[in-house]
């Protein structure tokens, strides 16, 4: 079990996080942080993710990605369920990001989709779709495009159904990203999101972070994808959206290893992007890390779990057929009334 050990923190040790391999520490960063996630050409706005490496890790993950991921599929199909609680059909849809391949695989009909584009910011994962498009046979019109959700290249008024599933949490502007996805779809479009929520990985922070302070003395700072995302009902409205719906699932993965973990997240492009990250994770770190994991959480069959939170979202364009909350003050029976009415049934 040591050498096992040590195998999984000499494969951490490669890996580019900020002395923390996981996915999603806590939200914190300090002035000269947000100093270095300035850009100039956004009117100086800062940058906590760095969306080129993003772009990087999505190139390796094109490559290394299972042909079938158990995680990515629960995600993808869990969320086109909820096409199928609607009557309605969307003839034109966007999928961006994250695993939209799963979602594509798993379509098979629902939402009466005609029309489909796939949209990565990594031009290796759009020739790999393309690739597996190929060999699709459905008959479905597909469509594949190079583009990045905080800079979507989509027109307006274009969409009757916008879905990502798995990539909209490492957006620098989340509310910004989606109130462009609400400006590209037609009115009484339909926009579906499954993004990862902060309980994500939450054993292996843990593992980290006693880590850490055993061996350097302290923590390195944390900010988390999904420090936006503390309420999602209200990111909806603010983005515009009507008629907001929230739920969120977690799902436990066993690994043999540490070091499967490791794969596992790069494989679906989930490793860090922080602006401000050290590229070095200390050799007895990585070992301690690893050693922690599994005397804290390792399983009776010497597997062990990782938790991922997945939180979804639904949101509506506007439209005048929907159904609009009255105007406040409208009601003709007061609660006292009703209060009185329903009390003295009781009794």
């Amino acid at each position: 079990m040591a050498a096992g050990a040590a195998v999984a923190a000499r494969r951490l040790l490669l890996l580019r996080h900020s002395r923390h391999p996981h996915l999603l520490p806590k939200h914190q960063f300090s002035s000269s942080a947000a100093a270095d996630g300035l850009d100039g050409r956004d009117g100086g706005r800062v940058k906590i993710f760095d969306r080129d490496l993003k772009r990087r890790h999505r190139d390796r993950a094109a490559w290394a990605m299972r042909e079938n991921d158990a995680l990515l599929d629960a995600v993808a199909d869990n969320l086109l369920d909820r096409l199928e609680d609607c009557r309605k059909a969307f003839p034109s849809a966007l999928c961006m990001g994250g695993a939209a391949g799963a979602v594509r695989r798993l379509l098979r009909g629902r939402g009466g989709i005609e029309k489909l584009t796939m949209m990565d910011m990594s031009e290796d994962m759009v020739k790999k779709w393309r690739e597996l498009e190929n060999a699709a046979e459905d008959g479905l019109e597909t469509n594949f495009i190079v583009g990045d959700e905080e800079y979507l290249p989509i027109k307006e008024n274009s969409q009757d159904l916008i879905m990502s599933c798995l990539g909209l949490h490492w957006t620098n502007d989340l509310p910004g990203a989606m109130i462009q996805c609400r400006l590209a779809l037609k009115p009484d479009g339909l926009f579906l999101a499954a993004i990862l929520g902060g309980e994500t990985l939450k054993e292996l922070r843990i593992a980290c972070t006693i880590a850490q302070m055993e061996r350097e003395g302290g923590i390195s700072p944390r900010m988390s994808p999904l420090a936006q995302v503390r309420d999602a009902g209200n990111l909806l409205s603010r983005a515009g959206f009507a008629l907001p719906g929230v739920d969120v699932d977690r799902y436990t993965v066993k690994y043999n290893s540490a070091l499967e973990l490791v794969e596992h997240l790069r494989a679906m492009a989930e490793t860090n992007a922080l602006f401000q990250r050290n590229p070095i994770l200390k050799r007895d770190t990585a070992l301690a890390t690893a050693a922690i994991y599994q005397s804290m959480f390792g399983l009776e069959d010497g597997t062990i779990p990782a938790t991922f939170q997945v939180i979804y979202m639904t949101g509506w364009k506007e439209h005048s057929s929907q159904q609009k909350a009255k105007r406040r003050g409208s009601a003709t029976v007061s609660f006292s009334d009703i209060r009185k009415e329903f009390g003295s049934n009781q009794e």
